[in-house]
């Protein structure tokens, strides 16, 4: 935070102080203006299209009126005599920079913000990932736009997504945030908890028991048997209900172990294949508080 800090104005500069019914009333003296003064000053000639964004910035009402441009992109003194993308620290592709040289600067400043902990061993900071592919500079202090902004990389995702059975991410309720630490965690996918089943537990707490008969693929990993971003199955199952459920219940013993057996006549075995399979006698697939052989557990 130290060069945050050498950024802000003198304190005698920024503010005026009124006596005011025996208080003091502070308000500011200085007003906010894009490289008024400073090496900045000479970047305008060529870039006035980005004062009205920088402006508004976050970085640029930090700053106050010191807002030099090499703070962030380096020593301009090559990129004035000849301006090119190779002569200063470009954050567009075709600056041709590394992750790590995209990193360097915001890090300068960022690196002691408490969601920045788990930075260094993150999914993203692995696959060389910088701060601007997610975050826009020069624009007014605002969190992502999610779910687009990943949806650019995560295409899978955003496939999923749009599948016919979903969590609510297109539609703004549900944000890739509020499963994901983006900036990096030690727990796997970059989840908000310590496992897929207690992040699960946090909106579906009806599912977390205890019961007195438990679902062994419950309490194992929710994603035996439900995808979380989107499925063409119901309630985002990895596949139709009477095949995920004889992935495990194969004994003939209790019910015919080929799920589509030309032989298999009775009314008991045919109600299987017809609106929701197993489940239309067994409920209480996550958990029951009746005994385990009970067909009408619920």
């Amino acid at each position: 935070m130290s060069r945050v800090r050498s950024r802000w104005l003198p304190w005698s500069s920024r503010y005026a102080v009124l006596l005011l019914g025996g208080g003091l009333l502070f308000f500011s003296a200085t007003p906010v203006a894009m490289a008024a003064t400073g090496r900045g000053a000479d970047c305008l000639d060529c870039h006035e299209k980005v004062v009205p964004g920088f402006n508004a910035s976050f970085h640029a009402k930090i700053w106050g009126e010191d807002n030099d441009c090499d703070v962030c992109h380096g020593d301009t003194t090559k990129h004035i005599a000849g301006p090119a993308k190779e002569t200063i620290v470009s954050f567009s592709k075709a600056g041709k920079r590394s992750a790590a040289e995209l990193t360097e600067p915001c890090l300068g400043c960022h690196a002691g913000a408490a969601t920045l902990i788990g930075w260094a061993t993150g999914t993203h900071q692995k696959n060389d990932v910088p701060c601007t592919a997610c975050h826009a500079i020069h624009q007014s202090r605002s969190t992502v736009k999610q779910p687009e902004v990943c949806f650019a990389c995560h295409r899978d995702v955003r496939s999923d997504a749009n599948k016919l059975s979903h969590h609510p991410m297109v539609e703004g309720k549900v944000k890739c945030s509020d499963c994901h630490v983006v900036h990096g965690t030690e727990a796997p996918h970059l989840l908000a908890a310590e496992s897929t089943n207690q992040l699960c537990y946090k909106c579906h707490a009806d599912k977390r028991g205890p019961f007195a008969w438990q679902h062994p693929p419950v309490e194992e990993d929710c994603l035996i048997c439900h995808t979380p971003h989107g499925s063409r199955h119901e309630t985002l199952l990895v596949e139709k209900v009477v095949s995920l459920c004889q992935n495990c219940h194969d004994d003939a013993s209790h019910h015919d172990a080929a799920p589509y057996n030309a032989e298999a006549q009775s009314s008991a075995d045919k109600r299987r294949f017809v609106g929701r399979a197993c489940l239309e006698c067994h409920h209480a697939i996550h958990g029951s508080a009746n005994f385990r052989r009970s067909p009408l557990s619920r």
